[in-house]
């Protein structure tokens, strides 16, 4: 069977993180969206996302599909469901459909022809971007389980301090030596050739994925994720490093969300609580204003290719788009679009010649090239951003 990723309704409500990838290529737990649905049904899978993004991420059709919403994330019970759809069947939890069967020829879907199965299970969805720290407690414990089952952590290392041995799991060629593990609280995943250095205290749920860094004396508070490729330093709570981003200084990191590609400079904080505890509102590209989110802690969503000098404070509820430069003294606005460069004094445009530039410095250093592909989508990005900058 082909199984196609599709965005579904809320590919804005995830903005700025979708503007550089499907919702599937998302990383809320250990994995990605797309990495979730591919462990349970056994496939690879392919994509249907916005245009611009199609050639990065192409959808390869076949005789005969399946069509899955990439915001509700896998389990046994909707990975069976999926697996079990025959023609003209579809799922839907209340008024979305999660998933449903199609094959080449149809010219269009007719949910009125279908036989429509009810999925009632209370599983994991991503509407927003906040959602994306907020379960991601909920998502590690499910991908832990999902990972190690019938398999063997590699042993822990004698200088390691640790409660609850038998929620870690350590992959091959991961390096640690005399750091507190606290697994009491929730899993700890260290993945294949992560390291984690000395005097570091974690406590889960917590997952450090394949080649990983966490660095010197570091303080970390589940439920946090650090991608692959990525470092993290001082403290972080609660936070989502999607991969290849760094906070490696000390610093506070909070409620938060790094897509791939940032840098936040050495004593850079975010304030993830406001100073009257009232609902933390965060900007919305659907309705282009801020909207609620029914949170009272809530920190920094800050898109791909994002950097921030040393010292700089993000205030509560920030948004930072995508390829965004930000420096100096002072908190800078609690919206900051995409290309933008400079901090609370104002911004220019960050043109896109030195955008890329600094994009291919970055990405060689971890033996990644940028691509064509990758500048075609930066681009886009670039116009489609520009009614929200100063030009």
């Amino acid at each position: 069977m082909n199984y196609i990723l599709f965005d579904g309704t809320v590919r804005n409500a995830l903005l700025p993180f979708t503007f550089t990838r499907p919702v599937a290529d998302i990383r809320v737990g250990i994995l990605t969206i797309r990495e979730k649905w591919e462990k349970y049904l056994g496939y690879t899978t392919t994509t249907l996302t916005e245009e611009y993004l199609s050639e990065k991420f192409p959808m390869v059709e076949m005789e005969e599909n399946v069509m899955v919403n990439a915001s509700f994330l896998p389990n046994e019970v909707l990975a069976e469901m999926v697996k079990s759809l025959e023609k003209n069947q579809a799922i839907f939890q209340g008024e979305e459909v999660v998933a449903f069967f199609t094959n080449d020829t149809q010219e269009e879907v007719d949910f009125d022809a279908y036989e429509i199965i009810d999925y009632n299970e209370e599983g994991l969805k991503i509407e927003h971007t906040w959602d994306i720290f907020t379960k991601n407690d909920a998502a590690i414990r499910e991908d832990f389980e999902l990972i190690t089952e019938g398999r063997h952590s590699q042993p822990i290392p004698k200088s390691v301090n640790v409660i609850s041995p038998e929620n870690i799991f350590i992959e091959e060629g991961a390096k640690l030596e005399f750091v507190t593990l606290n697994a009491s609280t929730g899993p700890i995943y260290i993945g294949k050739n992560a390291e984690i250095m000395e005097g570091s205290v974690i406590r889960g749920p917590f997952a450090l994925c394949e080649s990983g860094r966490v660095k010197l004396a570091s303080k970390v508070y589940g439920a946090t994720t650090v991608g692959p490729h990525s470092v993290i330093g001082g403290e972080v709570s609660n936070s989502v490093l999607m991969g290849y981003s760094n906070k490696g200084h000390d610093g506070f990191l909070g409620n938060a969300v790094l897509g791939e590609w940032c840098n936040i400079g050495a004593d850079s904080n975010n304030s993830n609580l406001k100073n009257n505890y009232e609902e933390v509102r965060l900007w919305s590209y659907e309705t282009e204003g801020f909207a609620r989110t029914g949170l009272q802690f809530c920190g920094l969503m800050m898109g791909d290719h994002s950097k921030c000098g040393i010292n700089t404070m993000f205030n509560t509820g920030t948004v930072v788009g995508v390829s965004a430069n930000i420096f100096g003294s002072g908190f800078p606005r609690n919206f900051v679009p995409s290309f933008s460069w400079g901090g609370s004094a104002g911004f220019t445009t960050y043109l896109t010649s030195k955008a890329f530039q600094t994009a291919k410095i970055v990405m060689a250093r971890r033996q990644v090239e940028f691509s064509e592909e990758d500048a075609k989508i930066l681009e886009h990005v670039f116009e489609i951003t520009k009614k929200y900058r100063k030009e």
